[in-house]
């Protein structure tokens, strides 16, 4: 996950110079914050780096944002498009529901080994900020889109008997969360033999179980 927005954003051309330049100099701010964020960790990283990267003076910066914490919540908002456009490829990947499934989390792991030394500290202040302050639709965007990859391993039938979509979405959902977080916050924490894991663990949502007999139930 590449957590800097793209420097080529071009703002819409209908826009007036004045704030055209405002979005080109916000995005460029942001570009900035996150590859010092990046490279020298968020706390290590001073409002005033970021400026003297940018070339701009603190009172430029502080006309966009009102913090450094601001910026990094527009960080967050960036990095959870990227996870939302990773698991609509996976929806779009040949193969099962499961097959699917596992391929973002494989595509998780792959970020993770290219991430830089301080990938970790700074994704740890994504989690804290999207847990603090995220928008609620921001939370319900996530779930709508493992929400969509489970229905349609539903209407192809790949799911269980008796498994219920949305209990299925939450589990997935959980998975998530849990293995960013345990990566974000634990030295050496084995991510990808942990997806693995985990996908292995889901697969039984996937697997066609017969429903529960009357006399099993009793």
């Amino acid at each position: 996950m590449n957590a800097a927005p793209p420097a080529e954003t071009t703002p819409p051309a209908e826009l007036g110079r004045r704030e055209r330049r405002k979005l080109e100099l916000r995005a460029r701010v942001l570009e900035a914050a996150a590859r010092l964020f990046e490279q020298q960790g968020f706390h290590a990283t001073k409002v005033a780096d970021i400026c003297d990267d940018v070339d701009i003076a603190q009172k430029t910066f502080f006309n966009h944002f009102a913090t450094k914490q601001d910026v990094l919540r527009e960080i967050a908002r960036y990095s959870l498009g990227q996870v939302l456009e990773q698991i609509e490829q996976a929806r779009k990947a040949p193969g099962s529901g499961l097959e699917r499934l596992g391929s973002f989390f494989e595509h998780v792991s792959d970020d993770a080994d290219e991430a830089g030394p301080m990938h970790r500290e700074l994704l740890t202040e994504i989690l804290h900020v999207a847990h603090e302050s995220s928008k609620p639709e921001d939370a319900r965007r996530l779930q709508q889109a493992f929400g969509a990859l489970i229905d349609d391993a539903a209407a192809r039938g790949e799911l269980a008997a008796g498994v219920d979509p949305r209990a299925a979405t939450e589990l997935v959902l959980g998975s998530y969360y849990a293995l960013m977080f345990n990566w974000a916050h634990l030295e050496d924490y084995p991510l990808r033999a942990r997806a693995r894991a985990q996908v292995d663990l889901l697969a039984r949502i996937f697997e066609p179980f017969p429903a529960p007999t009357r006399a099993a139930e009793e």
